[in-house]
């Protein structure tokens, strides 16, 4: 019997080791130099559960689902839609200043759309499929430099990995911490993929997510040439459009006053690379 115990201690133990590791590995993984810019700390290694090709793939398909969906019901922006050209020359600008967040996004087809919806929403999916609906350019009056920085925001959650993250962290808590360092070593998880892939459309992304998504997607902007303090002025907007609660696209962010304060504060750090930008 008391060898059992012992036995059982080891597996248990182990298991708390390998999940102790997932969580200071991110801290691990931050840059050891100073750079420009924001300050964001490295990929989380829940990600690195589940395959990124295999998320990509599944993002891709059903990117090209929604996109068929949208034709069939005339409610996809054809190629000479002027507001279609404006998301498309504003995305052409910031994606080259994707690759220092995520080197695979050198290799990423990236596509944008316009469709046509009320919905005040936007996202890009994993493997940078970037869609925009009418609803947030009309209701809001958004400006080139909001454009951007939304893009930005979305850019950034396919970037840092979000939803793989996510999926990461729904295997790690389905396998059961029994087989948690088996996964470590092995590093697949591709049934995850199976099992949420569905959710790419509709993820709820975390409060911390989004932070971090506000503060990359405004560097990003910025590198780009566009004006970070624009991101005061869309939530400003914003909430003057939804008084009465947030939209889908915003259902799990952070208040829009306390985004606009952590934009303010982190502003030092983002001007000077668009007024370099502005100069060139």
């Amino acid at each position: 019997m008391g060898s059992r115990f012992l036995a059982s201690d080891r597996r248990t133990g182990v298991a708390t080791v390998c999940l102790r590791l997932l969580l200071v590995l991110p801290l691990a993984t931050q840059a050891v130099h100073a750079r420009e810019g924001v300050e964001v700390g490295g990929n989380s290694a829940f990600a690195k559960l589940v395959p990124a090709e295999q998320v990509e793939r599944s993002a891709t398909q059903q990117y090209a689902q929604m996109l068929s969906q949208a034709t069939s019901k005339n409610a996809l922006a054809s190629k000479d839609d002027a507001q279609l050209q404006r998301l498309r020359a504003i995305a052409r600008k910031i994606i080259p200043f994707a690759q220092e967040w995520n080197p695979r996004a050198k290799d990423w087809r990236w596509e944008v759309n316009l469709l046509d919806s009320k919905q005040v929403n936007a996202f890009c999916m994993p493997g940078g499929k970037i869609a925009f609906y009418s609803g947030i350019l009309q209701k809001l009056k958004l400006t080139d430099d909001e454009v951007a920085m939304v893009m930005g925001h979305e850019i950034a959650h396919a970037l840092r990995e979000h939803a793989r993250e996510r999926m990461g962290k729904n295997a790690a808590t389905g396998i059961g911490a029994s087989l948690l360092s088996q996964v470590l070593g092995l590093g697949q998880v591709g049934q995850t993929v199976t099992n949420y892939g569905a959710q790419l459309l509709t993820l709820e992304f975390s409060r911390e997510d989004e932070s971090e998504a506000d503060l990359v997607g405004m560097e990003l902007a910025a590198r780009a040439g566009y004006n970070p303090r624009a991101g005061v002025t869309l939530w400003q907007k914003m909430g003057a459009a939804n008084g009465s609660g947030p939209p889908q696209w915003l259902s799990t962010h952070p208040s829009g006053s306390s985004r606009i304060a952590e934009i303010e504060a982190n502003l030092p750090k983002v001007v000077p690379l668009y007024e370099r930008a502005k100069r060139q």
